[in-house]
């Protein structure tokens, strides 16, 4: 791999994810919530879900991929690495963990809530995937700006 196609792919990958979550969160959030009631917006969020986080999961093993191919090839380890690379790779890291909690816990729970008809539950989940997501936007915007300036300060 390239270094301009292991970069055009990182970029991508992220605008997926951290533009999907601003979109979700900062547009579709608000304006499905004043418009339709539990038992239309909850079903809305698992499709949602179901279309979006496919492409979550791509776009992780696409930035770790490029990420590491990219660290390797500008500095031959990680340890050689400039500190806006490590800090990329902490808080990246951690964007990965929130987003297997979400799926492996509040969503796969949404989804059974949803199929019992029991809303108020699934309610309690879509709010803490809310929140969790509220948190990795913020992550994904602080490692976008590290990424795009870090190596100059």
């Amino acid at each position: 791999m390239s270094m301009p196609i292991a970069i055009s792919l990182h970029l991508l990958a992220v605008i997926i994810w951290v533009g999907g979550m601003f979109f979700a969160h900062q547009a579709l959030r608000p304006v499905a919530a004043s418009l339709l009631e539990p038992d239309k917006r909850l079903p809305l969020w698992s499709g949602v879900f179901s279309r979006f986080f496919p492409w979550v999961w791509l776009s992780i093993v696409i930035l770790l991929t490029s990420g590491f191919w990219m660290t390797f090839e500008l500095y031959g380890s990680i340890a050689n690495s400039h500190n806006n690379i490590h800090i990329m790779l902490g808080l990246g890291s951690i964007m990965v963990v929130i987003f297997m909690y979400i799926f492996f816990l509040p969503y796969k729970r949404l989804n059974q809530f949803i199929s019992d008809n029991d809303f108020p539950s699934a309610a309690g989940q879509l709010a803490k995937i809310r929140k969790a997501v509220g948190f990795n936007l913020i992550l994904g915007l602080v490692v976008s700006v590290i990424a795009a300036g870090g190596r100059y300060w």
